[in-house]
C-alpha cells in the first residue's frame, strides 16, 4: 500500500466513551464481495460478519495506536473533559477539538511489532551473528571473571574481620577504645609505609603506636583531645605517600564517638608537604560540615549500596 489514507479506521473518543475494551476482526474480501462492497454505487458498506475462517493472499501490516488529547485543570492535574479527537489523527501528529483554552498535551500509545520468533530462530546460526555471540561469550567471560574476583576478596573480608590488638598493649588492661582509620578514594591513597600515632585524653596519652590493621585496641585515655599521626614515609614509590580521611575513635565502654577529620594528604611530594599532622576532636559543627557529610555519604552509599562499585572501592 502506499496510500495510507487507504483502509484506515478512525474511531474517536465520544464512539469509546464508557467502553473497557474494543474487539476488532480483519478479513479479506473475495471478488464477489469487492464488486458488492467496494463499488463507489454500492450502498452496502458493512461486510458480513461470520465464524468461518479466512485466508489472506497478500501480506498485510497492520498498525494499532491509541492517542488522546489533555488539558490542565485549575488543580494542575490532567483532564481530557470535553475534548475530541480529530479525525486527522495518525501515528505522527494529533489533531484536538476543544470548547476552551488552557494548556494543551497530546499523548500516543503504539504498539510494538510482534516478534518474529520463526525468523528469528531461522538465522540464529553462529556464522550470520559473529558479533552478538562473541558479545555475549566476552561478556560472560567477563563477568564470570569479576565474580571469582569478588568471591576471593570476599574471603579475603572474613579474615580480616574481628578485633586486632596492638602488640604493645598490656594485658591487665580494663578500658579500651577502637579506632577506625578511613583512607581516601583517591588514586594512590593507599600506604605501605608505617603508620604511627600518639592518642591524648584528659587522663592521659598512648606512647606511640603503629597503626597496621583497621582496628586497633589500646588501653584507658580519659576524654580524648587530639590525635597525632604521621608514616615514616618507607614506602616505595606512590605507596609512600598516603590521604587520611578521617578517624572514627570510639569509647567501648560508653559507645561515645570522637571524630578527628582530616581530608589532607600525608606526603612529602603533595599538599602542603607534611607527613604528620596533629587532627583534634572533630566538633558538631564540623562533623555538621557539608563536604564531610557529602564525602561520607557518597562512599557509603556507593560503596555498600551498589554490588561491583563495593568490589573496586575496597580501602586500600
Amino acid at each position: 500500500l502506499h496510500n495510507e489514507s487507504l483502509y484506515k479506521y478512525f474511531i474517536n473518543n465520544e464512539q469509546t466513551s464508557g467502553h473497557q475494551s474494543l474487539i476488532f476482526g480483519l478479513r479479506e474480501l473475495n471478488s464477489t464481495e469487492i464488486f458488492q462492497f467496494c463499488l463507489e454505487n454500492s450502498s452496502i458498506i458493512n461486510p458480513s460478519i461470520t465464524n468461518q475462517p479466512f485466508y489472506f493472499t497478500s501480506n498485510y501490516e497492520l498498525r494499532i495506536y491509541t492517542s488522546a488529547c489533555y488539558y490542565l485543570d485549575k488543580n494542575n492535574q490532567w483532564k481530557s473533559d470535553e475534548l475530541i479527537v480529530g479525525s486527522l489523527t495518525n501515528h505522527y501528529q494529533i489533531q484536538c477539538f476543544s470548547n476552551h483554552l488552557t494548556s494543551f498535551a497530546g499523548g500516543f500509545i503504539i504498539l510494538p511489532a510482534p516478534i518474529n520468533w520463526n525468523y528469528v530462530f531461522t538465522n540464529a546460526d553462529f556464522m550470520k551473528n559473529k558479533t552478538v555471540y562473541l558479545t555475549i561469550i566476552f561478556v560472560s567471560i567477563i563477568y564470570i571473571i569479576l565474580m571469582i574476583y569478588a568471591r576471593f576478596n570476599d574471603k579475603k573480608d572474613i579474615e580480616k574481620l574481628g578485633v586486632t590488638p596492638l602488640l604493645d598493649n598490656y594485658k591487665l588492661d580494663q578500658y579500651f577504645y577502637q579506632i577506625l582509620v578511613f583512607t581516601g578514594q583517591r588514586i594512590n591513597a593507599g600506604t605501605e609505609s608505617k603508620v604511627h600515632f600518639i592518642l591524648s585524653g584528659d587522663n592521659d596519652e598512648t606512647h606511640i603506636k603503629t597503626k597496621k590493621t583497621k582496628k586497633l585496641i589500646f588501653r584507658s585515655l580519659g576524654l580524648l583531645n587530639y590525635i597525632r599521626i604521621w608514616h615514616d614515609n618507607s614506602g616505595k614509590g606512590s605507596s609512600a605517600s598516603w590521604f587520611l580521611k578521617y578517624i572514627i575513635v570510639t569509647d567501648l565502654q560508653t559507645m561515645e564517638k570522637f571524630h578527628f577529620i582530616s581530608q589532607r594528604w600525608f606526603a612529602v611530594e603533595k599538599d602542603d608537604g607534611f607527613i604528620e599532622r596533629i587532627l583534634s576532636v572533630a566538633s558538631e559543627m564540623e562533623k555538621r560540615a557539608f563536604f564531610y557529610i557529602l564525602s561520607k555519604k557518597a562512599y557509603h552509599s556507593v560503596s555498600d549500596g551498589y554490588l561491583w562499585f563495593s568490589i573496586f572501592s575496597r580501602p586500600p
